[in-house]
């Protein structure tokens, strides 16, 4: 067999990520419903089980669907890391032509898949985000939240997306092997696509089903972390690789601000003595200290920025996981 016909016998259309917490009741259900898609649709593919120091038997689940059937593929945490160092660790991992993610709670529909794979393949989009437009969560504490959420991030990244963090998503492999997600990045997968240069971003409108089984793992806290990391994202996204374009900047005009504040201050005193004036020392006027103050945080800032500097360009890497197995 030529290398050409190696190639053509390896490739793989389809690779499902599934990063899970305790979600044992639903595993089986889900890879079965997974199987018949792909089936029906004649898709070559992996689903790759990624379990994130689950505390129940979801790894024991995993390991039994693998010896049941050869596309079942697993990555065991140690610790609980989150969704986003499971959504690395399964890009890292992922073979297939288009990557689809999926949570493992069956509030994702696997039929959305031979859509979402032909948006990738014959569309020519770089990432497809779903989009729940009719959602079964609670209105206060999830739905109005969302929808507050998501306009912000419009706003802020550009990217005309309805449902930003909706875990049902499809890439083309190039997209998954060149970002990085970390720490609760994943909320914002779709901006970090867009800031590495992949720009045919889209969206699809997918069910949303009612959980089956358990209760969310989210709270409200996602909501509050959401924006902290948003903004951390738009940040490091325009100073990420220059923090001294930022912190310099703010810096250096603080510090004129201040130094031109004291000139002002020292020269009010000495048209009074010139004057013959009684005026108060310049250390008595409060002014004098709000201008010491200014320089001394413009200083700092400018450091800052330096400092910046010397971390962004000897920065190690962030994604380092204990995975316990592989299957």
């Amino acid at each position: 067999m030529n290398n050409a016909q190696g190639e053509k016998h390896n490739k793989m259309d389809i690779s499902i990520i599934v990063p899970l917490y305790n979600e044992e009741e639903s595993l089986v259900k889900l890879y079965e419903w997974i199987e018949s898609v792909m089936s029906a649709n004649k898709f070559s593919f992996e689903v790759v089980f990624i379990n994130d120091g689950s505390t129940d038997r979801s790894w024991q689940v995993i390991e039994s669907l693998k010896k049941k059937s050869a596309y079942v593929r697993g990555i065991k945490f140690r610790n609980n890391y989150g969704k986003s160092p499971a959504l690395f660790c399964g890009f890292r991992a992922a073979k297939g032509d288009v990557v689809i993610t999926m949570d493992a709670d069956l509030q994702d529909s696997p039929d959305e898949i031979p859509e979402l794979y032909q948006m990738i393949t014959q569309e020519g989009f770089d990432l497809v985000s779903g989009w729940k437009k009719k959602r079964y969560d609670a209105t206060l504490t999830k739905n109005i939240p969302s929808k507050i959420y998501n306009a912000t991030a419009r706003k802020v990244t550009g990217l005309k997306l309805h449902d930003m963090n909706c875990g049902l998503k499809a890439y083309r492999n190039e997209v998954v092997k060149n970002i990085e997600v970390y720490g609760e990045m994943h909320r914002y997968i779709p901006y970090l696509a867009k800031n590495a240069g992949f720009k045919k971003i889209g969206e699809k409108v997918v069910v949303h089903r009612k959980r089956e089984f358990g209760e969310t793992k989210f709270g409200l806290n996602r909501f509050v972390n959401g924006y902290l990391d948003l903004i951390s994202l738009w940040f490091l996204s325009r100073f990420g690789k220059k923090p001294m374009h930022f912190f310099g900047m703010v810096g250096s005009l603080m510090f004129l601000l201040g130094f031109l504040a004291t000139i002002a201050v020292g020269v009010n005193k000495l048209v009074a003595l010139i004057q013959h004036e009684k005026a108060p020392l310049i250390t008595e006027t409060p002014y004098f200290y709000f201008s010491l103050l200014a320089m001394i945080l413009g200083t700092q800032l400018f450091l800052t920025g330096f400092v910046g500097e010397l971390v962004a360009r000897n920065a190690t890497d962030r994604n380092n996981y204990l995975i316990e197995k592989e299957i």
